[in-house]
């Protein structure tokens, strides 16, 4: 994984636990005692991180945003939660955190969105979306509302609209109760659709079971 800087540390590793064969948590688990297994993870999981971050921050900074959180991962990753076999919404948790210090970044972009029509982005929302805002007035306005979210109801709509997390899932990226994703994602999903005349694409945003 170029650019990681993977190093060991002076710490002795914790006591080997029982993971599921292949797990994300055995991997992460096998990396503190072997640095490079860590590379794994970022086989597995860079390519849908990089998508989510181009969607928000557009192209040219999701390599770099990408590489970050892989970075800070790595860093952490003694401290990650081995009873999670699955380590995406972490990952993502670490991802959106880094895409906060952008926030003007991806708040201009939806600006741009709603005052010109022309998505910076190759695809700006998923295909469900799609589906339901198929007028260009309608996607602009739906591009100014995002940008006028707070950034915590921001994070939980777009975990859930295109990272596909659950709300369990969003709650352990945003390290927040899961209430706090209720809630948060209530009060985005009423402020867009009143910004939209009441039409809501994200009515289609549910529960993975």
């Amino acid at each position: 994984m170029a650019g990681l800087g993977l190093h060991m540390t002076g710490s002795a590793p914790p006591r080997i636990r029982e993971h599921a064969p292949g797990s994300d948590s055995a991997v992460i688990e096998a990396s503190l005692r072997e640095p490079e297994r860590f590379a794994e993870l970022f086989d597995r999981h860079a390519a849908v991180l990089h998508r989510y971050v181009v969607r928000r921050l557009g192209p040219d900074h999701a390599e770099d945003v990408v590489a970050e959180a892989f970075t800070r991962a790595f860093e952490k990753r003694h401290k990650y939660a081995f009873d999670r076999p699955d380590a995406l919404p972490w990952l993502y948790g670490i991802a959106t955190n880094i895409i906060g210090t952008h926030r003007r970044k991806e708040v201009r972009g939806y600006h741009a969105l709603a005052r010109t029509g022309e998505d910076p982005v190759a695809v700006a929302f998923d295909e469900q979306v799609v589906a339901r805002v198929t007028a260009s007035a309608t996607r602009e306005r739906l591009a100014a509302a995002l940008a006028k979210l707070g950034r915590g109801e921001r994070d939980v709509l777009l975990l859930i609209a295109w990272g596909d997390l659950s709300y369990e899932e969003t709650a352990t990226a945003l390290d927040v109760p899961i209430g706090t994703v209720r809630s948060r994602l209530s009060r985005a999903r009423r402020k867009i659709a009143k910004a939209l005349g009441g039409t809501n694409p994200t009515d289609l945003i549910e529960e993975t079971p």
